[in-house]
């Protein structure tokens, strides 16, 4: 397992708790800097103890040479400032800037040099893009001007050349290196977050996708369930609670039965089609089974008038998504009117008056018959109107007034207006 370090160095995650490999790097990162300082702090004895501090001693402005651990000893503020790099980055570099130029100059060493590119290659790795473009001028600078100093000093031109082009390509080479480091945490943390908003973005498609699966769910048992049962329960209330008659008992059984059959039927087409996977969870209804809503609504204690200007059977040229969702209108209102005022009265209008057929369902005069409270919450109107809107129609459901030729006080009115030519999607 890799063992992830965080900005400061620190572990990331608890792989070192659980796999005692990982725990020497993580020890190792966690006290980077100090380890970098001790090496840096070693390398400029070493180089002392053999005689590599005075390579430039050409450089040099004091009168007389002097012993090489001068160069240790200048060494100590820039080591002092790489074991402090990662709370003073910029401070560090700044003072190990000053004591490298000074150093440079008088009594030498490597020491100060190391130093000087460690905190460089720090600095510019946690630089921005435009720092690191102002950082790699910086540099340019810096070395035209010691190139000058140095010409200035030696008075050779071959001399001030080549400490200008081995400074410039140590300073560039560490530069160029920090940078491509930097550049790749960059892409890879770029990368990072255009997984995670793909995750994000995938996670709410399947949410929605979810979501319509159940919407159209609940529309469909609304559609095909709730009716029966509510017309089951409506029958057998009134039954129980009427004086006893062979007769009308055995009709209210009959549409009991009848009703609890349909919606079995109903039931098991959907669970199929949820198995199977694919299709339609059921045949939406058409104009066709206007008259069988009727006839339920009228089994169920409601007086109903229905008022047609269509045949029976699919007219021609009327699309399939208004004549299904025509029914379903007919077929949400019937219910509401058996649900809320049973024992009363319906009117049903189906007309195309103009480039739109034309639903209307008044309801009115719900007298007080015995039945069970079956409470609504309006979801079945609310599905309705998201359905009739998505083709561009217009839902209207409220309390009514009656027609222009017979105006009434009261009653509720479901009226839809299906254009023929829908600008929406489907229902």
């Amino acid at each position: 397992m890799e063992t992830v370090v965080d900005e400061r160095g620190g572990l990331a995650g608890g792989a070192s708790a659980r796999h005692p490999e990982t725990r020497t790097p993580g020890w190792v990162q966690r006290h980077r800097p100090l380890l970098d300082a001790a090496a840096i702090a070693a390398l400029s004895v070493l180089a002392a103890a053999v005689g590599l501090g005075s390579i430039w001693d050409v450089l040099t402005v004091l009168p007389e040479p002097v012993s090489p651990w001068w160069g240790v000893l200048l060494a100590v503020p820039a080591v002092v400032c790489v074991a402090l790099k990662r709370r003073y980055p910029r401070t560090g570099l700044a003072i190990t800037s000053v004591v490298a130029l000074i150093a440079l100059f008088t009594v030498g060493g490597l020491g100060t040099i190391i130093a000087l590119l460690d905190l460089l290659w720090t600095v510019t790795l946690r630089a921005a893009p435009a720092g690191r473009r102002r950082i790699l001028v910086a540099c340019a600078v810096a070395t035209a001007a010691i190139t000058a100093i140095t010409l200035a000093v030696t008075t050779d031109v071959r001399i001030a050349v080549l400490v200008g082009l081995q400074l410039g390509a140590l300073l560039g080479t560490d530069y160029w290196w920090a940078t491509a480091v930097a550049q790749a945490n960059e892409l890879a943390e770029l990368h990072r977050r255009e997984a995670r908003e793909v995750v994000r973005v995938a996670e709410r498609d399947r949410e929605q996708a979810l979501q319509r699966e159940r919407d159209g769910m609940a529309r469909e048992l609304h559609d095909l369930v709730a009716g029966h049962v509510a017309a089951m329960a409506i029958r057998a209330e009134a039954a129980l609670s009427s004086e006893r008659d062979a007769e009308r008992d055995r009709a209210a059984l009959r549409a009991v039965r009848d009703s609890s059959l349909e919606a079995h039927q109903a039931l098991r087409s959907m669970i199929a089609v949820l198995r199977a996977g694919g299709g339609e969870l059921v045949v939406p209804p058409r104009l066709d089974r206007v008259a069988g809503f009727v006839e339920d609504a009228r089994h169920a204690g409601l007086e109903v008038v229905l008022e047609t200007d269509l045949e029976e059977r699919p007219t021609p040229g009327l699309p399939d998504t208004v004549e299904q969702l025509a029914a379903r209108v007919v077929q949400e209102a019937l219910a509401n009117a058996v649900r809320h005022a049973a024992g009363g009265r319906a009117r049903i209008s189906l007309a195309v008056d103009g480039g739109a057929l034309v639903v209307r369902i008044d309801s009115w005069d719900g007298r007080p018959l015995a039945r069970p409270e079956l409470p609504g919450n309006g979801s079945g109107l609310a599905m309705l109107a998201e359905r009739v809107r998505a083709i561009g129609g217009r839902f209207d459901a409220g309390p009514g007034t009656g027609s222009a030729a017979a105006p009434r006080v009261g009653g509720w009115t479901v009226r839809a207006e299906l254009p023929l030519v829908a600008t929406g999607a489907a229902a």
